[in-house]
């Protein structure tokens, strides 16, 4: 061979050996190299797996494949390929500069950090719905936590924003085409885009999002649980018959107005994060967390329920407790945003206001938040009070008073005491309805502020895994309990003959989110466990305790109360049953009927 062949065959191999080059080594590759990276990291945190393979996590330091599974690779090739068309969007929108590569990173890392930021605190996955809800949740961060999202979120982001190129006005609405296709296929034709999904995507995973989001990417089942939305508004339509509605209402109160006979009044408690710290096995305390008056009054016979939401979302309990459906989360993310106002849905408040009861809610907190007033008002609470500094001109007994320390989170023993002063009239009244008195508390929210001149601290907690804010929850739970136990009491007095039950609405998100509750060992980690939520029953003066329960299923045990029984006889209970029914899907049609009329 010639030198100049020699020469040639150089230059060849050169180029041949720069395109290789510039083909694996550029930005798209840094990119997906980059996500796998942010992938591994956030699986060692607790977060979502998936994207690019089965590997889980067995110890902080040891990676092995899932021998339950197998060795595979999960196919979230959609989830690749969509994420490659929104990272080229994003470099082609940007004005050049040195940073650019990195900067079109930024808003697909905010994206995926803020859902898995989400998994880690409420174990739930991100519906596109509850953007709604943002703002909200904005109102409860403390402003360390807003600082951060300033720094971590709000300036990236806004440096993105202002590095845009706004004079390719073209590439800007031509790139975006793909990304308004999708969305407004989800939107106007979703079942179209669901049944085309299926076909072409992995397994959707009806028992467990978690798994169905590990199977096909984050961004994927954000588009294809905002078409199961729009499906569901759509499906309602043969719910919406509003005089069979109406008459089915009216034929099972006259019925529970029958069966029932005698005056039996309600009482009917959620609370904020009362979560019980002798269930982790993998702590324990200088002295026990539940006050003295609580564990002489319940004993062992507290109870179980399961709640539908993980650390926050307190409307979504209140709306199974309230209305005996499961949260599906089909509509608008947490149901209550669908209430209108107009008391149309029948829940257990309006059922029972049909039969003849007051209908009382009583509410710690904001009436903006999560839509409250409007959500009580739809399922037919006739009164509705929030604390005076809340309501502005609105009617109300309660008066939040001083929360310094602790937010605006009022004690629970504050309106406790209020209620109890409102009501007292009310039982005292022989001609008088019978009474639902609903109590919503707020205190022990998120980050668990204590105001240790007023409850000073009484514990610590002992464990090889940190908890700061846990252990200041149990610190809270001994002041709560003794609220709890004065309460009932004060009750049972005033009222021996009714109904009391008093619920958690969720566990707390923890310092560490889920990590907190694997390291402590939440009820050692069982099946179900981080739904699992302390439930108090009193029947006419004494403590009740039944097998675990849902909390949808608590409307049957106040419907069973009044009518003597008689309820579980012609309707199945699991509580009856002394089991958990596998009831939820079988409820779907009763979620259904309940958002047609919620709206109205």
């Amino acid at each position: 061979m010639t030198g100049a062949n020699i020469t040639i065959a150089g230059k060849i191999v050169r180029r041949v050996a720069s395109g290789i080059a510039s083909l694996l080594f550029n930005r798209y590759t840094a990119f997906i190299l980059g996500v796998y990276a942010y992938s591994l990291i956030i699986l060692v945190l607790g977060g979502l797996g998936g994207m690019f393979g089965a590997i889980e996590l067995r110890s902080m330091w040891l990676f092995q494949l899932d021998q339950n599974r197998g060795a595979y690779l999960k196919k979230e090739y959609l989830e690749l390929l969509f994420l490659l068309y929104l990272y080229w969007y994003c470099n082609a929108i940007l004005r050049p500069s040195r940073w650019q590569a990195l900067l079109a990173a930024v808003p697909l890392l905010l994206a995926y950090l803020g859902q898995d930021i989400y998994f880690l605190m409420y174990s739930g996955i991100f519906r596109i719905a509850e953007l709604v809800e943002v703002p909200e949740l904005l109102t409860v961060l403390t402003w360390p936590y807003l600082i951060a999202l300033l720094f971590v979120a709000v300036l990236p982001l806004g440096f993105f924003v202002w590095a845009i190129n706004y004079r390719k006005l073209w590439i800007l609405v031509a790139g975006a085409l793909p990304l308004i296709v999708l969305i407004a296929a989800t939107r106007y034709f979703p079942e179209q885009y669901i049944r085309m999904y299926c076909e072409v995507g992995q397994e959707i995973v009806n028992w467990s999002d978690k798994d169905t989001v590990e199977n096909n990417g984050r961004f994927m089942m954000l588009l294809y649980r905002e078409a199961e939305r729009h499906l569901a508004q759509a499906r309602t339509e043969q719910f919406r018959n509003r005089e069979q509605y109406e008459t089915q209402a009216r034929q099972f109160a006259d019925w529970l107005r029958e069966a029932g006979g005698l005056k039996r009044n309600v009482h009917l408690v959620v609370m904020e994060s009362f979560i019980d710290p002798t269930l982790f096995k993998g702590a324990s305390y200088t002295q026990n967390p539940l006050h003295p008056d609580f564990r002489k009054l319940f004993g062992n016979k507290l109870g179980f329920s399961l709640s539908p939401v993980v650390g926050g979302k307190t409307a979504q309990a209140e709306f199974e407790v309230l209305c005996g459906a499961p949260a599906f989360e089909e509509m608008l993310g947490m149901e209550f945003n669908s209430f209108t106002g107009s008391a149309a849905a029948y829940c257990l408040p309006g059922k029972l206001q049909l039969a003849g009861y007051q209908t009382i809610a009583s509410n710690a907190f904001k009436p903006s938040y999560f839509n409250e007033h409007n959500a009580y008002r739809g399922m037919g609470f006739a009164k509705i009070f929030f604390p005076r500094e809340f309501a502005g001109d609105a009617e109300t007994y309660l008066v939040k008073g001083d929360t310094s320390g602790e937010e605006e989170y009022m004690f629970d023993s504050n309106i406790f005491s209020q209620n109890l002063e409102y009501i007292a009239p009310l039982l005292q009244e022989k001609d008088e309805p019978p009474l639902l008195n609903y109590v919503l508390t707020i205190y022990g929210h998120f980050p668990h502020l204590i105001n240790e001149k007023k409850r000073p601290k009484v514990l610590k907690m002992i464990s090889n895994f940190k908890d700061e804010q846990l252990e200041r929850g149990a610190n809270q739970m001994f002041y709560r309990t003794q609220a709890v136990a004065d309460y009932v009491n004060r009750l049972v007095e005033l009222d021996p003959k009714s109904l009391i039950i008093l619920v958690s609405d969720h566990l707390p998100p923890g310092q560490h989110g889920r990590r907190s509750f694997e390291k402590l060992r939440y009820l050692d980690n069982g099946n179900d466990n981080i739904h699992m939520n302390r439930i108090m029953i009193i029947e006419e003066g004494k403590v009740k305790k039944y097998a675990v329960i849902h909390h949808y299923d608590i409307p049957a045990m106040v419907y069973n109360f009044i009518s003597n029984g008689m309820y579980c006889k012609v309707n199945r209970c699991g509580f009856a049953e002394n089991k958990l029914l596998d009831d939820r899907m079988q409820r779907h049609d009763d979620y259904m009927r309940i958002m047609a009329h919620a709206a109205k």
